[in-house]
């Protein structure tokens, strides 16, 4: 596994305890938003004043838990995870899968929201 994946992930639920997802307008998939702090998932909540329920952290060392992770949200038309999405800048370092486990880690920029 790349050193560019943290040991853990910290992804964003729900009320339900659903994934929360990014899609891109115009976009055919979606990424799971995941952070490499629990921290840095708050302030992401925070500065997109997105109401999340809790936070659950999945360790990456799990290739099981990984593997469950994946064939649980590739059901729903999401291909990737949207590691350490800033909200401000729309940066990130997006985590293809592969199978069942990660594959191809690149950089991503979206665009931010509009300021008003």
């Amino acid at each position: 596994m790349s050193s560019a994946i943290p040991r853990e992930l910290h992804l964003l639920l729900d009320s339900a305890g659903a994934l929360i997802v990014f899609q891109e307008k115009g976009a055919t998939w979606a990424g799971v938003l995941a952070f490499s702090s629990e921290d840095k998932a708050r302030e992401f909540c925070r500065t997109s004043n997105l109401d999340a329920a809790e936070v659950a952290a999945i360790s990456t060392d799990d290739p099981q838990a990984v593997a469950t992770l994946i064939a649980s949200i590739k059901r729903r038309a999401i291909r990737n995870l949207l590691l350490d999405l800033d909200y401000k800048t729309g940066a990130c370092t997006q985590i293809d899968f592969e199978g069942d486990s990660f594959g191809p880690i690149t950089p991503r920029q979206f665009t931010p929201p509009a300021r008003h």
